[in-house]
Formats: structure tokens, sequence, C-alpha cells
């Protein structure tokens, strides 16, 4: 599966195959996510776009074990469809 990430220490974009094996569109296929200072500061970037036409997508905001370690994920689609992603990576120790 092809996945190509672009980050900033201040956000990132994604692009890949759609993991839901539907076709690419806006919003399947591609991320834009948002870098959070805490999981509460994510919740509340989920919880605005909700109370403004978003909805949740994929798992409910919380913590997933990847690839490249621990991250707090709280994704939603906008009224438009398009996949957005507060993200928070917790400081390595």
């Amino acid at each position: 599966m092809g996945r190509y990430f672009y980050r900033t220490p201040t956000g990132s974009f994604g692009i890949t195959q759609p993991l839901n094996g539907e076709p690419a569109t806006h919003g399947n296929g591609s991320t834009i996510g948002f870098t959070m200072d805490s999981p509460e500061q994510a919740d509340a970037f989920h919880a605005a776009g909700v109370a403004n036409g978003g909805t949740t997508c994929e798992d409910p905001p919380g913590w997933r074990d990847g690839s490249v370690g621990k991250l707090y994920l709280a994704y939603l689609r906008d009224p438009d469809g398009n996949k957005l992603c507060a993200l928070y990576r917790p400081p390595k120790v």
C-alpha cells in the first residue's frame, strides 16, 4: 500500500491508498493533520469540529500504538468530506 506523508513541527499532510478499499476522493486517501500540544487540545479540536457539522471517522479520539510509537489521534470529516486529524505525539523519554 502506498503511503506518503509530509510532516512539519506544526502539522502533517498524508496521501495514501484508501484503507477502506473505496475509490480515492477528497477525504478518502488524504488527511490534513494538525499538531496538538496535549490530548485535551486534540479533544477540544475534535469537539469543535463535530459541533460545527463535522462527523467522527475512524475510531473515537484516543491513544493508538503504531510503527512510529504511541500517538493520540482525533479524526473527523469536515462538512465538505475532508478528513482532518488532531495529533498529539508525547515527548520521548
